[in-house]
């Protein structure tokens, strides 16, 4: 598996806790969780040092040249979350493959506290599904799959709302899907076809938060809430008017989700 690259989004060395953050498939960390990091320093101040990492051949991963699994990743990710916290408090915060990562960590948490996962789910999809997706980008490359992507990242309107910002990040998050390595975003699809982490959600005793978006077509609200049943203590969150890509269709929800239950932060009153 290729070397993965990780990039501080908010924060810096000397914060109280660390905060990894992980992508989805398609996507760069940098633009899929820039706003929400953000968002989270507006919110933590100097506490919380918030880095992310891409898949290899997205971001600024190398490449891959060779098959990886998501356990790899999961390894890596445990293993650079080490480095990088140097003995402080670490939590873990995921999308889709980022959060299958999650729950692998969950399972095997040292050096993670606490984790959050996001529009993810112990098992994901189909793996012939995955087969013909890898096929497919290996044919024709990741362009074939914009089309495909964009409904299912994105609840209805997204795309079209006013004002721009919410268009813009998610033109440029397909945008970067058309730049994505064909080989590695095939063999990402195919980590995900062997990848089912069921067995491991009955022995998962830290703190769990399972986010599903309210129109999400590839985890929806009721696969993620058998995920969170299966997990003694997990908490579910069923965020209203997004799909598949919360962290860039509603950063700032996102954000109050992940400071509550990653930072013990008090909620704050919708009425006040």
């Amino acid at each position: 598996m290729a070397e993965l690259s990780y990039t501080r989004l908010a924060g810096d060395a000397d914060a109280a806790t660390l905060l990894v953050v992980g992508p989805s498939l398609g996507t760069d960390v940098a633009t899929l969780w820039g706003e929400t990091a953000r968002d989270l320093g507006r919110r933590l101040g100097p506490d919380v040092d918030v880095v992310g990492w891409d898949l290899p051949g997205h971001g600024r991963s190398p490449a891959a040249s060779e098959p990886f699994s998501v356990a790899e990743l999961a390894d890596d990710v445990r293993a650079r979350a080490g480095e990088l916290a140097a003995g402080r408090p670490t939590t873990y915060a995921g999308v889709s493959v980022g959060g299958a990562v999650g729950f692998l960590l969950a399972a095997d948490p040292r050096p993670v506290g606490r984790v959050a996962t996001v529009a993810s789910a112990p098992r994901l999809g189909e793996p012939s599904a995955w087969h013909e997706r890898a096929d497919l980008v290996r044919r024709e490359g990741t362009s074939a799959v914009v089309e495909g992507s964009a409904q299912r990242w994105f609840a209805p309107g997204f795309l079209e709302r006013d004002p721009a910002t919410g268009p813009h990040l998610g033109r440029t998050l397909l945008l970067r899907l058309r730049q994505v390595d064909d080989a590695s975003y095939a063999h990402t699809c195919e980590a995900l076809a062997g990848f089912d982490a069921r067995p491991l959600l009955p022995h998962v005793e830290l703190p769990l938060l399972v986010v599903a978006g309210e129109h999400d077509p590839v985890v929806p609200p009721d696969l993620a809430a058998a995920a969170a049943s299966s997990v003694a203590g997990a908490r579910l969150e069923v965020m209203a008017a997004v799909a598949h890509l919360p962290p860039a269709e509603d950063p700032g929800a996102v954000a109050a989700l992940l400071s509550v239950h990653l930072f013990d932060e008090t909620e704050e009153d919708p009425g006040a």
